[in-house]
């Protein structure tokens, strides 16, 4: 081999060597000569977590620019560049301009997006950090945190962990998080997160220009009414706020963790995601507004909202409602006034009272002094006439610093274990009655313990007259029963047997509209023309005379257009029959799952027939001359007329209560499984709830085209209940609607009904809604709903694991009637 060849391959190798280096240490770069261009390249991070690249959302033409994690299956997006610019061609690129700018330039380089920094580098260089943070940075720089632009600056919908959300007090500069439009509209929605600067700083989420939830102020340990106080979160937050600079934080515990905050506009809230490596998912840790109470401002001025108690709102000691006519209707807004005035700074005359477990007020009408004591923080609010109330501003060691509010005190609520103390200014007299409340109670106690004695002798007492009087009972309940054998004391009209067996033509099969547990359905004639439908009650029915009469009785005395009229009934012999009013489209069950029969239903008529439904129960709760708990409400049960209005049927089985009563217990549990409220199923516990429970079945079945139970959903959803709340959960609530309605429904009032559905079936009657407050939630798009909690999914288990303790499956003890995307 000669020396030039040596040489030249010595030359070759190093040119090879450089050439390499160059390629490895440029994967996660964009230089000034080499521009990342919409081929299919991508920068990794060093460590090969995050990636950035070109892409498309559904079917969209769009096409952005992102950052997302490079080795989760499911594309999870964390940053956008170009949110609100996109372009519509795959011949653009990311390069670094002659100003040191990083640039976004369309196939006729147009800059469509840039960083925008006006400081210039000779060297400047992009990378793509292992926080997911993209940096513009001066190569030359000794230092290379040194940034001159980040994206940790400009987030889109993501807080990811290390990213500082709020302001530099220097330059005025702020950060905020804004939700995605919706999964496959990345531009900058209404729904945002950032930190206010008035008063204390504290953290708000805003729906469009209306302040939508706030955590309360920042404590030491943290916010006062945020989820991670009640729980031991993997990771740790942080609130700084000095002369320089106001911010939130969060870093994980375990480096290996991976966790994202992200705003969803399409449920309205604020939901952190942890991955689990074993299910190879994103899993909803938390999510905020989690409930009614967290709403802002839910329960007005001076109101306190506790969950745990009915009504939610209620005003704080010594004060009074300021409209008592609206906060009887429960419309809290107008808030609380001080039950008695006081004289400011005349001792004797106003003084502190202490509330606690609190989420502190409002603070953007504040005075703060981090090194105040409590007792001096009293004497500065005492001396101030506008001062309303005052707090520790840390709670740690023993709490220190002082907080003191100006103006009303808002957006209060009971949050037991973590809340903090509050010392609201009354009138001295209000503080006496309080203490003197406190000492009755006191004395109540003592009393109290002696009470187990008393009642024992008086249970011994009543045991005794019980047992001689046992038998007499009896006898009176034996005589009551044969007396309400006969007809003469039925309500309705009675019609005679010939005349119904020749309206139907002896119940011909020809006849025959449907048959249930309860017996046959037949259509007739009556001589005069009208049209009519006869329930034939069978010998082998677990209904019979007592479920009849039920509904002979209820049905006498109700008239509304949405529950069914019956025009009278037939006793004779055996026979039981009860006479409708003919409904020409029967059951909304053979309409909701026929496919060629659902069609017919576009999304306005199943939003009548929801609202319809609504307005029925309501009148059966709240507006009738009873209080009719119907306790059989399924999609078998509703009847459609000609115009397709619907109309609750089948009052077998419903329960009268007196007034002020709203609930019952029974030891014979009937009804249909899947539409059953688990207190019911279990307990034999009925009441307005468990109605608005099933209501909540039936809303989510006209939703979805779907039976909640008897299929088998994706994912192994056992239910429809299941199957909604994943999708929901995940952000894609839209998956859930029925097929045949995506082109008549109107997304915003499906994703509602889907959400007032999910809030209908909560495990807990409390945590349900009542049906005024559904009607209400079914009329107005515009009020904001209530998180729903995770559903307890006991349904399902009740159809695999104990159907042997009520029978079979099908029995209602009458009749039982896109690409997948993981959230960002």
């Amino acid at each position: 081999m000669t020396m030039f060849s040596i040489t030249f391959a010595i030359i070759k190798l190093v040119f090879f060597l450089f050439s390499y280096s160059h390629i490895s240490n440029a994967i996660d770069t964009i230089t000034q000569l080499h521009p990342l261009a919409d081929d299919g390249s991508t920068l990794v991070s060093m460590d090969g977590t995050f990636e950035l690249g070109f892409f498309s959302l559904g079917l969209s033409p769009n096409r952005y620019v992102g950052i997302w994690y490079k080795n989760i299956p499911v594309r999870t997006v964390v940053w956008v560049a170009n949110r609100d610019t996109p372009i519509q061609s795959n011949s653009s690129k990311l390069s670094i301009n002659k100003d040191g700018n990083l640039v976004l330039l369309s196939h006729n380089n147009t800059i469509v997006w840039s960083t925008k920094t006006s400081t210039k580098t000779l060297s400047p260089i992009v990378q793509l950090l292992g926080t997911g943070n993209l940096v513009l940075r001066d190569e030359s720089d000794s230092n290379p945190m040194n940034y001159l632009w980040q994206s940790f600056d400009h987030p889109s919908d993501t807080l990811l962990p290390g990213m500082k959300l709020g302001w530099n007090l220097k330059s005025g500069f702020s950060t905020r998080v804004s939700a995605w439009k919706n999964w496959d509209d990345p531009s900058t929605g209404d729904f945002t997160w950032r930190v206010e600067l008035e008063g204390y700083p504290q953290m708000m989420m805003w729906k469009g220009t209306a302040e939508y939830y706030r955590g309360g102020p920042w404590n030491g340990l943290g916010f006062s009414s945020a989820p991670e106080l009640e729980m031991d979160p993997p990771y740790v937050v942080n609130f700084v706020s000095n002369n320089d600079e106001v911010y939130y934080t969060y870093n994980l515990k375990n480096k290996s963790s991976i966790s994202r905050v992200v705003m969803n506009q399409t449920v309205y809230a604020r939901q952190r995601y942890i991955w689990i490596e074993e299910a190879q998912s994103w899993r909803l840790y938390t999510s905020v507004p989690r409930e009614q109470c967290d709403y802002y401002k839910h329960c007005g001025s001076y109101g306190k909202c506790d969950m745990d108690e009915f009504p939610t709102c209620k005003c704080l000691l010594g004060f009074r409602p300021k409209s008592p006519q609206e906060w009887d209707t429960m419309d809290w807004s107008k808030g609380c006034v001080q039950s008695q005035s006081w004289k400011c700074r005349e001792k004797n005359k106003d003084g502190f009272l202490k509330f606690s477990s609190l989420k502190l007020p409002d603070t953007k009408r504040t005075w703060v002094n981090a090194s105040m004591r409590l007792e001096e923080c009293k004497a500065k609010c005492w001396g101030n006439c506008a001062c309303k109330a005052y707090a520790n501003l840390d709670i740690r060691g023993g709490g220190s610093g002082c907080v003191i509010w100006f103006g009303d005190l808002l957006d209060l609520k009971y949050v037991p274990d973590v809340g903090q103390d509050l010392y609201v200014r009354l009138a001295i007299t209000e503080i006496a009655n309080h203490d003197q409340k406190d000492e009755f109670r006191e004395r109540k106690a003592v009393i109290t313990s002696t009470i187990p004695l008393i009642i024992m002798i008086i249970f011994l007492t009543i045991s005794y007259f019980h047992w001689r009087s046992r038998r007499k009972i009896r006898e009176c309940t034996s005589t009551k029963e044969k007396n309400d054998d006969g007809q003469e004391d039925l309500e309705l009209p009675s019609f005679g047997f010939a005349l119904i067996a020749r309206a139907t033509d002896n119940f011909s099969n020809d006849k025959k509209l449907g048959e249930g547990g309860f017996g046959p359905v037949y259509r007739g004639m009556l001589p005069n023309g009208q049209e009519i439908a006869v329930k034939r009650l069978s010998q082998r029915s677990c209904q019979g005379l007592k479920e009849l009469k039920n509904e002979v009785i209820f049905c006498g005395k109700l008239q509304h257009r949405n529950v069914v009229k019956v025009l009278g009934c037939c006793i004779h012999g055996e026979e039981r029959l009860l006479i409708y009013e003919f409904m020409p489209k029967r059951s909304l069950d053979s309409f909701l799952f026929d496919s060629s029969k659902g069609k017919f239903l576009n999304w306005s008529r199943r939003f009548q027939i929801i609202s319809g439904i609504a307005r029925g129960i309501l009148y059966l709760h709240q507006d009738s001359r009873l209080r009719i708990i119907h306790r059989d409400l399924k999609s078998s049960n509703i009847l459609l007329d000609n115009e397709l209005n619907p109309k609750i049927s089948d009052f077998g089985l419903a329960q009268i209560c007196g007034d002020g009563e709203i609930e019952g217990n029974t030891s014979r549990i009937v009804g249909t499984h899947g539409y059953m409220a688990p207190e019911y199923a279990i307990h034999g516990l009925f009441s307005t709830k468990s109605d608005v429970f099933s209501f909540g079945i039936l809303l989510l079945e006209i939703v979805s085209g779907k039976k909640n139970q008897g299929i088998l959903y994706p994912y192994r959803d056992f239910s429809l209940i299941g199957h909604a709340w994943r999708l929901w959960r995940e952000g894609i609530p839209m998956e859930f609607i029925d097929d045949c309605l995506k082109e008549s429904c109107t997304e915003s009032e499906a994703i509602r009904c889907i959400h007032i559905g999910l809030l209908c079936v909560q495990h807990y009657p409390y945590d349900r809604p009542d049906i005024t407050s559904v009607v209400m939630m079914l009329s107005n798009n515009e009020n904001a709903l209530p998180c729903p909690k995770e559903p307890g999914f006991l349904l399902e288990k009740f159809s695999t694991e104990r159907v042997s303790s009520f029978g079979p499956q099908s029995s209602s003890i009458n009749e039982t009637s896109i690409s997948m995307l993981e959230p960002r």
